[in-house]
């Protein structure tokens, strides 16, 4: 992942956060509220936004760190980790397919690598 697609993905993981909380605070409240979901969608939207802004803090210092390639990695996990983890949740709010929370935890890992990550970026001597 190069420094621009890694803030170009993050621009876009961004505003999706922000158009899925829209959608689900408006179209699909009744429905959320209804299964007793609406819980589980905030919290797809809230880790979906708070990761698109790690995404961007990352982009940010890959650009001024090309030699910091950890920086690399945790771009990666956190994009899985918002893949897996509020995707997984955005599906099984709107399937009610319950399985789907199974890999929930699959995507928090992925958070969890990509802080990781960031932490082991700025161990001395990281190249």
């Amino acid at each position: 992942m190069t420094t621009k697609s890694m803030l170009q993905v993050a621009a876009i993981s961004g505003a999706l956060a922000v158009i899925f909380g829209a959608f689900g605070a408006h179209a699909l409240e009744p429905l959320l509220t209804e299964t007793g979901r609406l819980d589980t969608y905030q919290t797809a939207v809230s880790y979906h936004f708070y990761h698109s802004l790690a995404l961007l803090l990352v982009g940010i210092l890959y650009q001024n760190n090309p030699q910091m390639a950890r920086l690399k990695l945790s771009a990666w996990f956190f994009l899985v980790g918002i893949l897996v983890f509020s995707g997984s949740l955005y599906l099984l709010c709107l399937s009610q397919l319950t399985w789907l929370g199974a890999i929930t935890p699959l995507g928090g890992v992925g958070f969890i690598a990509g802080w990781v990550f960031l932490f082991l970026s700025f161990l001395k001597g990281n190249q």
